[in-house]
């Protein structure tokens, strides 16, 4: 049975007639608790100074509203005098002093795992730990607020304090499983994320409790006697009523580096952690639309907001793709949340946000974290039917049947497609075809990169190769300006660049094994994550219930790679950014386990491998190395910047790089480059 389209949006609100639009009654209350200068008072360009305004927001949901409706457990919370449910997100403002100098886009970050993302992808495009000001200097607002109901108060991470959810006087039980991929071989570990709570165990569930582990995914599961395992539970001083407890797994034997431990059992008190959902909903509705005297812009005469953009890394791309599959791009009164959208590295996946015991930090890789319901139908931003489950469903079918329906650029790097079957966002879910993209989407594949961008000079943390450094924040740089004119001029944005089946460059695992050039002392994956279809019992589809732990894969969906090029590199069916398409190295978007930390030859999370050219012919060919070396490619520094430079300026034309960053990746290149060109003296 699928969860019902929410189709009509049948609800008014009061009117203020102190100028205010009209006011939200799930925005209950402003708790401002701080204004003050950002980063001492500079100026960014003409917009001026900005502050940054802190505080909570308070919400009250109507658990019966229609636009509630696919919060699971919402009925189930306690409820206020109203009938209302209760509750409240830390909340943060970054907007100009003067407001008559923003350039009214309200800017959201999703942030993740309470730490926001936005500055220092968008205000550091350089590789560095500088800041620019991007953001600011184009007059954004941006906007956070605690969407996570998993985390431990400290280190300024924004929370949320979600309802708990009750069956009359009785708690609410069920099975919670917890992977952990220990870093180090250690004896104790907390069982979810550093700086994450867990759920609290029953009586019956920590006598009961079952541990295993196996070194790979795939690998049958080995037991663990109880009597060999010990379960604390910390309580953690807290202003959230719902804070979870500190959860620790104590295995004096050894947990190893690498190895996949499964833990799982009968856990009390599930958040309703769906409100994640309706909290942003409703914070960017009230910002847009205003909200009453305590309204954080009240000051300000009239709404401050245009338009309201979206922005997600990883996690949060997650959480926005989710968003608005659910059907929360609507606000309580019909009217479009978010203008535009730009959810990145988020591959084809949804999250553990909305459903009952929900672990939202956790998510799918090819080898840790697996058998979560992160990687599941639907994928694709078109309407599709899924041969394995039946159901037909879309990333935006919720959107459409509402009319709020955003514009949006889904973003990706090469480590997705191995890591985190980011080809299912552009095929249909066995790979078969290529999908139809609707004309409001275009998807960007950042060819050649990883995740997130390695540090330079490059270094190896658990792979094989040393990680990939290849930067994309240009790019993202010069979409999120594209984006925001897409929305206020509807001027059109570059056409996606994506590997295709049609065109040849979308192909499977083993045909990239072939086709990736052989380099010494180098190996190409033999795995890469292919989602299943899970069973995870029988309320799963009816209401958002896991009654199978673990769950039991029922099939598997079909991820493939983009096709490489002829020195490892891909091709251009993929966005290459400058320092990728003039390249010093093979740039990859996966990278092997070494022996030494576990699992060895599986996938390293999210990561991707750079493997040096030879600078001479002669050192080439003392290796075997079929790659031409930089004598060979360029001849000196100066052809090579050359080269750069032209890169920048081909892609400054197409939309993806702006005038202004040439100069910065130049520079940068220019001092990775120098040292490598010394043996040609030059």
């Amino acid at each position: 049975m699928r969860i019902p389209l929410r189709l009509v949006f049948c609800v008014s609100w009061l009117l203020f007639v102190s100028g205010t639009s009209t006011a939200s009654a799930e925005v209950v209350r402003w708790e401002i608790i701080s204004r003050t200068p950002y980063a001492n008072g500079q100026k960014f360009g003409d917009v001026g100074s900005y502050e940054l305004i802190t505080g909570k927001i308070h919400y009250a949901l109507d658990p019966a509203a229609k636009f509630n409706e696919d919060i699971v457990d919402l009925t189930r919370a306690p409820k206020n005098a109203a009938g209302k449910v209760e509750f409240w997100s830390d909340l943060q403002i970054l907007t100009p002093t003067d407001p008559t100098r923003a350039n009214r886009a309200l800017l959201y970050d999703v942030n993740n795992r309470g730490n926001k993302t936005a500055l220092g992808f968008f205000n550091n495009s350089g590789g560095s730990n500088s800041d620019d000001g991007f953001l600011m200097r184009h007059g954004f607002t941006l906007v956070w607020n605690g969407w996570d109901g998993e985390l431990l108060p400290g280190d300024n991470r924004l929370r949320l304090s979600p309802p708990i959810a009750t069956d009359g006087d009785k708690k609410i039980t069920g099975p919670v499983r917890c992977e952990i991929v220990p870093t180090k071989t250690t004896q104790r570990t907390v069982i979810n994320w550093d700086k994450h709570g867990s759920y609290r165990p029953t009586a019956q569930g920590l006598k009961n409790a079952t541990l295993t582990v196996r070194e790979r995914a795939a690998d049958q599961r080995e037991p663990i006697p109880r009597e060999q395992f010990k379960i604390d539970v910390r309580e953690i001083p807290s202003d959230s009523p719902s804070q979870l407890p500190l959860v620790e797994l104590e295995f004096p034997a050894g947990l190893k580096q690498g190895f996949i431990y499964e833990l799982i059992y009968e856990a009390q008190d599930p958040l309703v952690h769906g409100v994640c959902f309706a909290s942003v909903r409703d914070l960017i509705s009230a910002l847009k639309h205003g909200g009453g005297e305590d309204h954080p812009f009240a000051k300000n005469s009239g709404p401050q907001f245009k338009r309201a953009l979206g922005f997600g890394v990883s996690q949060s791309g997650r959480f926005l793709r989710e968003f608005l599959q659910a059907g929360f791009n609507a606000d309580e009164q019909g009217r479009i949340v978010f203008e535009g959208l730009l959810p990145h590295v988020a591959g084809a996946g949804l999250g553990s946000f909305n459903h009952r015991f929900a672990q939202p930090t956790r998510h799918v890789n090819q080898h840790d974290h697996h058998d979560y319901p992160g990687d599941r139908f639907p994928f694709a931003y078109d309407t599709q039917t899924d041969p394995l489950s039946g159901r037909t469903d879309g990333i935006l079918a919720r959107a459409t049947a509402t009319q709020t329906v955003p514009l949006l650029m889904h973003t990706q790097s090469a480590g997705e497609y191995y890591t985190r079957s980011g080809s299912l966002v552009h095929t249909d879910p066995l790979g078969e075809k290529d999908a139809e993209i609707p004309d409001t989407v275009r998807i960007y594949a950042f060819g050649g990169t990883q995740h997130g961008p390695a540090k330079w000079p490059p270094a190896k943390g658990t792979g094989k190769y040393f990680d990939n450094p290849g930067n994309y924040k240009p790019l993202l740089r010069a979409l999120i300006l594209a984006l925001d004119r897409w929305v206020t001029e509807k001027q059109t944005p570059p056409p996606s660049v994506y590997p295709q089946l049609a065109k040849g460059t979308l192909i499977k695992l083993s045909e990239a094994q072939h086709a990736f050039v052989s380099i010494p002392g180098v190996e190409f994956p033999q795995v890469m994550q292919q989602p299943p279809l899970f069973d995870l019992g029988p309320r799963w589809y009816s209401d958002r219930i896991i009654d199978l732990q673990p769950p039991r894969a029922k099939g598997l969906y079909q991820a493939l790679v983009p096709q490489p090029g002829t020195d490892g590199n891909e091709t251009a069916s993929t966005l290459l950014p400058p320092d990728v398409a003039v390249p010093l190295g093979t740039h990859t978007g996966w990278n092997l386990r070494r022996v030494d930390v576990g699992a060895e030859n599986e996938l390293v999370s999210l990561g991707g491998a750079y493997i040096p050219f030879a600078t001479t012919k002669k050192q080439r060919e003392a290796t075997g190395d079929p790659r031409p070396s930089l004598e060979e490619r360029y001849g000196s520094l100066r052809a090579y910047i050359d080269q750069l430079e032209k890169r920048c300026h081909d892609l400054e034309k197409q939309g993806f790089v702006l005038s202004e960053d040439i100069p910065t990746i130049i520079q940068t290149q220019t001092q990775r480059a120098r040292p490598m060109f010394e043996d040609l003296g030059n």
